[in-house]
C-alpha cells in the first residue's frame, strides 16, 4: 500500500493504491485502487474507488487487463475452430459456451440435430451449470472468512468434474460440441455413473444450508448489503442469477426454450428474490444447483427411454454458412450470452460478436457500490459471480 499527501490549489490530495498504480486527484476524497492483482477480485480486475470517509462515493471498473481480441480471432478461424475459443472466456462455463456458438452456426445453415444430441446436450450444459454454481457457492463464503465451505464445494465438483471429463475428455475446456451435434456418443455405462454423480452431490447440498446460510455472520454480513434494485438490472442489462435475485423474473429455459427445455417444463424451477441483496443472490445460487441437478436426472431419465442413434450430422469437408446474419442467445449460468453471427459465404465467419454476462453485470457496480461502506465491498464484489475474462473476452 502507498500513501501520498500533498497541498495544491484545490486542497490536499491523499492517494491510496492497492496492487496497481496510485491515482492521486486534487481534493480532500482519497482514490483507493483495487487490484489488479488483488485477491477479491476473481482476477485481473481493478476496481477504482473515490472514498469519502468510510463509504464509497464512486466506482469505477477497469476492465481489459485479460483482452485476447477473441472476437477479431473468430474471423481467421473456421466454423470448427472458433469453438476452442468460444470455450475459454468463462472457463467455468466452458460447454454452455461452446454451445451457444454451434446453434448460431446450425441457425445460419438451418440444421436439425440429431434428437439424442439434443437430450445430451441439455444434460451437459445442466452438469455444466451444477459446476459453475458450486465454485461460488464455496468460495463466496471463503472472501467473507468461512473456510470449510470451499472444501465441500471442491468435493462435490469433483464428482461432476470425473463424469465430465469421461465423457469429453477435458476437465475444463471440454471442446465436446460439434456443427451438428457432439464429437462422438456416451461411453458404455457413462449414464449410471453420471447419475450416481448427481446423487452424490444432491446429497451434500444440505451442507451449504447448514454451514452458510444457517450461519448468523454470514447473515450478517449479506442481508441487506448490496441491494440492486430492478431500474439498475433493466438499465445495465444484466442478468442470470443476480438479476432474478433482484425480482427480475426472466429466464431463457423457459421463456424462450432451446435445447430440450420446452419439454422440462415440470422440472425447470425458476428461483426468484425480491430482495435484491447479497444474500438473495447466494440463495438464488444454491436453488439454481438444486434445480440443475434435478433437470440432470430428468435428461438421463429420456436419454434411457431414445432408441440408439447418431449424435451428430455429417458435415462437408470444408463447412461454409451461407450469407446473411443470425442471433442465438443461451441461459449460460452466469446470465445471458448472446452471439451475433455475420457470413459472407465463406468458410469463417465475417463478423461474430459475443455478448457475455459477466461485462454487462459488472458495470452495474457503478451504482450499487457508492453509498456503501469499503467494509461491504467484498461482499458486494463476490456476489456478482463473475468471470474476469467473461468481461475482457
Amino acid at each position: 500500500m502507498a500513501n501520498g499527501n500533498g497541498t495544491t490549489a484545490a486542497g490536499t490530495e491523499t492517494t491510496v493504491g492497492v496492487g496497481g498504480s496510485a491515482v492521486s486527484v486534487g481534493s480532500t476524497d482519497m482514490v483507493l485502487n483495487i487490484g489488479p492483482q488483488h485477491p477479491s477480485t476473481h482476477g485481473v480486475l481493478r476496481l477504482r474507488l473515490v472514498l469519502d470517509g468510510e463509504r464509497i462515493s464512486r466506482a469505477e471498473p477497469v476492465i481489459g487487463y485479460m483482452h485476447r481480441g477473441a472476437e477479431k480471432l473468430f474471423e481467421v478461424r473456421d466454423y470448427r475452430q472458433i469453438i476452442v475459443l468460444a470455450n475459454r472466456h468463462d472457463w467455468l462455463s466452458a460447454f454452455s459456451s461452446e454451445l451457444g456458438v454451434v446453434l448460431a452456426v446450425e441457425r445460419m445453415l438451418g440444421m436439425e440435430v440429431p434428437e439424442r444430441a439434443v437430450w445430451l446436450r441439455t444434460l451437459l450444459a445442466e452438469l455444466n451449470r451444477a459446476l459453475n454454481h458450486l465454485m461460488f457457492l464455496g468460495s463466496y463464503p471463503l472472501e467473507l472468512g468461512g473456510i470449510t465451505p470451499i472444501f465441500y464445494a471442491f468435493t462435490e465438483r469433483e464428482d461432476l468434474q470425473r463424469v465430465m471429463e469421461e465423457v469429453s475428455g477435458g476437465r475444463m475446456h471440454y471442446m465436446f460440441n460439434r456443427v451438428g451435434g457432439l464429437k462422438e456418443d456416451l461411453p458404455a455405462g457413462w449414464t449410471e455413473r453420471a447419475r450416481a454423480a448427481v446423487a452424490a452431490v444432491r446429497g451434500g447440498m444440505g451442507r451449504f444450508d447448514d454451514l452458510v446460510l444457517g450461519n448468523e455472520v454470514f447473515r450478517a454480513r449479506t442481508r441487506g448489503v448490496g441491494v440492486l434494485d430492478p431500474r439498475t438490472v433493466h438499465a445495465y442489462g444484466v442478468s442470470g442469477p443476480i438479476a432474478r435475485a433482484s425480482g427480475v423474473d426472466f429466464d431463457l429455459r423457459r421463456d424462450e426454450p432451446y435445447l430440450a427445455y420446452g419439454e422440462l417444463g415440470d422440472t425447470l424451477r425458476v428461483a426468484v428474490r425480491t430482495e435484491g441483496d447479497c444474500l438473495a443472490r447466494f440463495e438464488v445460487l444454491l436453488e439454481q444447483t438444486r434445480n440443475a441437478l434435478e433437470l440432470a436426472d430428468a435428461c438421463l431419465d429420456r436419454l434411457a427411454g431414445l432408441p440408439p442413434g447418431p449424435v451428430n450430422q455429417r458435415l462437408p469437408k470444408v463447412l461454409k454458412a451461407p450469407e446473411g446474419a443470425t442471433y442465438a442467445w443461451t441461459e449460460n449460468p452466469l446470465g445471458l450470452n448472446g452471439y451475433y453471427l455475420v457470413s459472407k459465404g465463406e468458410k469463417t465467419p465475417y463478423r461474430m460478436k459475443l455478448r457475455s454476462a459477466s461485462f454487462n453485470n459488472i458495470q452495474a457496480l457503478t451504482e450499487l457500490l457508492p453509498g456503501t461502506l469499503v467494509a461491504d465491498m467484498v461482499a458486494i464484489l463476490g456476489s456478482f459471480f463473475f468471470v474476469v475474462g467473461d468481461i475482457d473476452k
